[in-house]
């Protein structure tokens, strides 16, 4: 397995967030991502049932 140096930022990053910050912060911004990417599944998910069938 490659080391991948954007996901080294990103743990650093934060690892960062939560030390400065508490853990609050940091799962706020998780739960908003993952609510934003259930909204945009969704989205791409229920867009093919949007045809018209004449």
């Amino acid at each position: 397995m490659e080391h991948h140096p954007a996901a080294a930022r990103l743990t650093e990053a934060a690892a960062s967030a939560v030390q400065q910050h508490g853990t609050g912060n940091l799962l706020r911004i998780v739960l908003i991502v993952m609510v934003l990417g259930c909204v945009l599944t969704a989205w791409f998910l229920l867009r093919g049932y949007k045809r018209k069938d004449d």
